[in-house]
C-alpha cells in the first residue's frame, strides 16, 4: 500500500475485502451499504472497460477491482471528491486499473466517446431537489438529491456510454423503479434482474437493485430479496459474506456501514 497525504478531517477507513483501504471524511458523504451492494450486484466482465458514474470517493471502482481485469474509470463531478477518489486509487496501488475523472455525466460522452464501455455503474442521487430537506453541507446535499443530474439525466448517460449487449447496473430507492424502468427503456436499456433489498423480514423494502442490457429483448428476472437483518437483529448471512467474504463466522456481527442516503 502506498501512503498518501491525508487532508484535514480525513480518515483512513478498512473496506474489509483484499486488504483495501478508503479515505472517507465526514464533511463530505461517506460510502454506505447501497454502494457495496452495487459492486456486488453487477455483472462484470473479465476484462474490457468499465465505468461507474457518481462515483464520489470511488468505492465502487475498489470494489469492481476485487471481481474482474477490466479497465474501470470513475466520473464524479464535485472536485473534492474526484481528488478523494483519485487519492484512494493511489493508495490501493490500483493506477494500472482504475483512473478517475473529474467531470458531469451529461457531457462526459463528448470526452469517452458513444458506446465504448461493456458495463456501467451507477449509485445516483435518490431525490428530487424539491422532495426532501436538503442537508445544509453541500456534498452529502448533492449527493442525496438531484442538484447536478436529474434520474434523467444518469439513464441517458449510461446508454450513451455503454456498447450493444453491455450491461447498466444502478441502486435506487424502491419508490423511483416505475420511473427507473420507463426510462430505460425510453433509453434501449431492457431491464434484466432486479432485487429488492429489505432491512428485515416482513419490512418494506428500502433499496432496489436493477441491471438492464443495452438493446436487450424483454425478459425479466426478479431476484430473491435481500434481507439485511436477522430476527436476532445481526446482518445475515449473505450480507456477512459480501462485507467479510466466504470464510468469515456467521455468527458474528459486523459494524458495517448503513445506507447514508436514507
Amino acid at each position: 500500500m502506498t501512503t498518501v497525504s491525508l487532508q484535514p478531517n480525513e480518515r483512513l477507513d478498512d473496506l474489509l475485502t483484499e486488504e483495501l483501504k478508503i479515505i472517507q471524511s465526514d464533511e463530505v458523504f461517506s460510502f454506505s451499504m447501497d454502494a457495496v451492494l452495487l459492486a456486488r450486484f453487477a455483472t462484470v466482465p473479465v476484462r474490457g472497460k468499465m465505468i461507474d458514474l457518481c462515483t464520489g470517493n470511488g468505492v465502487v471502482p475498489l470494489l469492481l477491482s476485487t471481481r474482474t481485469k477490466a479497465a474501470i474509470t470513475g466520473v464524479e463531478i464535485q472536485e473534492r471528491l474526484a481528488d478523494m477518489a483519485q487519492r484512494n486509487v493511489v493508495l490501493n496501488r490500483l493506477e494500472g486499473q482504475i483512473g478517475m475523472l473529474q467531470g458531469d455525466l451529461r457531457t462526459i460522452h463528448e470526452l469517452l466517446g458513444y458506446g465504448v464501455y461493456d458495463a456501467v455503474t451507477v449509485n445516483p442521487p435518490y431525490l428530487p431537489v424539491q422532495a426532501g430537506e436538503q442537508n445544509i453541507n453541500t456534498h452529502i446535499a448533492a449527493a442525496r438529491h438531484e442538484i447536478f443530474c436529474t434520474l434523467e439525466d444518469v439513464v441517458s448517460a449510461c446508454s450513451r456510454l455503454v456498447r450493444t449487449g453491455g450491461r447498466v447496473a444502478m441502486v435506487h430507492r424502491p419508490s423511483r423503479l416505475i420511473d427507473i424502468v420507463g426510462l430505460m427503456r425510453q433509453a434501449r436499456l431492457e431491464p434484466k434482474r432486479i432485487r429488492f433489498v429489505h432491512p428485515r423480514a416482513g419490512a418494506e423494502a428500502n433499496m432496489v437493485l436493477i441491471e438492464a442490457l443495452r438493446d436487450g429483448k424483454p425478459d425479466l428476472r426478479l431476484l430473491p430479496p435481500l434481507i439485511v437483518y436477522n430476527e436476532e437483529g445481526r446482518y445475515c448471512d449473505e450480507l456477512m459474506r459480501i462485507y467479510y467474504g466466504e470464510s468469515l463466522s456467521l455468527s458474528g456481527n459486523a459494524n458495517t456501514p448503513e445506507n447514508g442516503k436514507e
